[in-house]
């Protein structure tokens, strides 16, 4: 039998809202040419979906690109720790047009350099870590499903009271009202059940 975590949720709520919500935002990964990115960058689509999980996260004017002026904090919420002529450089070579702005394939181009290896679950851990930490503003080792609901309905958008009260249930299994930074892991990292 499949058993699907609670994180399996939130992927497949995000994978199959547009199917559910004829007038509500398209999928997330619609628009990404995966073959092209794949072949500037190698990476694979699995890593590219992860990017833009981060990408999204990062995005959150939701502008659909990031400003250039941000990337150092970005690189280093991610784990990346260039030095500021590493930056110019990198920043030189991909954002060729000068604007400022950094795409979402110029974002894939740009961690493409910095993960020469595979991202192990250590480096992801990391990176999740930082991420939590935003959220766990009094460093309590928890959120709140207050902040989550937060977290969830921007990601998600847009959600109605009642899907974000059933995903919310769904996370909160043992009903404490918080999750720990474990728990927020296996959310994060529960591959899309497709």
């Amino acid at each position: 039998p499949v058993n699907l975590s609670s994180g399996q949720c939130v992927q497949c709520l995000t994978d199959t809202r547009s199917e559910h919500r004829m007038a509500g935002k398209p999928d997330p990964y619609a628009g990404i040419d995966f073959d092209e990115i794949n072949e500037a960058t190698a990476l694979e689509v699995d890593e590219i979906k992860c990017l833009k999980t981060c990408f999204d996260l990062f995005d959150s004017k939701k502008q659909d690109f990031l400003s250039a002026d941000d990337l150092d904090e970005i690189l280093r919420a991610m784990g990346f720790r260039p030095s500021k002529e590493e930056l110019m450089d990198i920043l030189a070579e991909i954002d060729e047009d000068g604007s400022g702005e950094i795409e979402f394939a110029e974002f894939c181009q740009l961690c493409a350099k910095f993960l020469v290896e595979d991202p192990d679950i250590e480096t992801m851990k990391r990176e999740l870590k930082d991420a939590f930490r935003i959220y766990d503003k009094e460093g309590e080792g928890f959120i709140t499903m207050d902040t989550l609901r937060g977290l969830i309905s921007e990601l998600l958008a847009p959600l109605t009271d009642e899907e974000l009260d059933g995903i919310i249930e769904e996370l909160d299994e043992d009903g404490s009202g918080t999750m720990d930074f474990d728990e927020f892991c296996e959310m994060m990292m529960s591959a899309p059940a497709n």
